[in-house]
């Protein structure tokens, strides 16, 4: 009987605590509450800005919260990336960037942020073939014969670049190192800068998205030869790759994939990388990928964070050996 108060007692103290619980469960929004922001680090019009915006409302249809893309561009990447490291990891402010990720480490070592280890990878979207071109007056019409030119001409054959690190750098750093030629890179301030001087012909060959350059192609104004990635293009299945035409392992692409900061917690990944996935799965967002170029890639977080590192690996080592440091 000297238990009873006791007992009494704890039963009293559970169903008062009761509703306390209760409401704090309550209490706690499920995710997402209010509109997400996804930073674009370039500036409006480039592929990773098309394939936010491609990607915001089907995204908004299925987080049930608007999907807000800014730009932040500006300095490689590393402004809007470094916003997005610093944000708070709640799943409210996002990334989505592409190779300039990956190549951080060595153009901006100074960045103030990790570009691995500051952000927890979501999912991998897609990526977009380059094309290899040359001005009509190169006398090459394959890549063999581009190959066989460039060996002759050496240093006197012009390639442009829209700016270092940028894709296009960097598809014409690989290029030298897997076929063993050597050419001048000819940096510009941009890509519109660098296609004018490859149309007028103040220099050779290009190589950059085929969203940019097919249409120049079809217009015989410059000259299509290959596409970069290891698989053929949809856009042009004609065109062999670079691995196919005689550079054995060559593959360089425009990828797309998107983060959240360090630290953001694993049933927001889930919920993010899962309405991402079935996102990427709409036969409507494939469609309008392909008609900007873009091959959806989808891929979960731990397929984002294999290939932003192995990219980094890749990439890392040859900027370092080029000392190529941006303008």
């Amino acid at each position: 009987m000297k238990r009873r108060p006791l007992l009494l007692l704890a039963a009293s103290t559970a169903a008062a605590a009761s509703p306390v619980a209760a409401r704090a469960q309550q209490a706690a929004p499920r995710y997402p509450s209010r509109p997400v922001r996804v930073i674009v680090p370039f500036a409006a019009g480039g592929v990773i800005d098309v394939v936010a915006r491609i990607l915001a409302d089907p995204l908004a249809q299925r987080l049930g919260q608007p999907v807000v893309v800014e730009n932040l561009p500006g300095a490689g990447s590393t402004i809007g990336a470094r916003t997005a490291a610093r944000a708070a990891p709640d799943g409210y402010t996002l990334l989505l960037n592409g190779a300039a990720q990956s190549v951080i480490p060595a153009l901006y070592p100074d960045a103030g942020f990790d570009a691995i280890a500051d952000f927890t990878p979501v999912a991998l979207l897609g990526d977009q073939s380059f094309l290899v071109c040359v001005h009509p007056d190169v006398p090459a019409h394959d890549v063999p014969s581009l190959l066989a030119w460039l060996r002759e001409r050496r240093d006197q054959a012009t390639f442009a670049t829209t700016g270092v690190g940028a894709a296009s750098h960097l598809a014409g750093e690989l290029l030298k190192r897997l076929a063993n030629v050597e050419f001048t890179i000819v940096p510009y301030r941009g890509t519109p800068a660098a296609v004018t001087d490859l149309l007028a012909g103040r220099v050779n060959f290009m190589i950059d998205s085929q969203t940019l350059l097919a249409p120049l192609a079809r217009e015989g104004k410059v000259r299509a030869l290959a596409v970069t990635t290891a698989r053929r293009s949809r856009m042009l299945p004609d065109l062999p790759t670079l691995q196919e035409a005689g550079v054995p392992g060559y593959s360089a692409s425009s990828w797309q994939a998107l983060y959240g900061p360090a630290g953001l917690p694993a049933e927001i990944v889930e919920t993010l990388s899962r309405a991402v996935l079935q996102v990427l799965a709409e036969p409507a967002v494939q469609r309008r990928l392909e008609e900007v170029g873009v091959d959806p890639m989808p891929g979960d977080p731990a397929a984002a964070a294999r290939h932003l590192r192995a990219e980094t690996e890749k990439w890392t080592p040859i900027l370092r050996a080029t000392g190529a440091r941006p303008g």
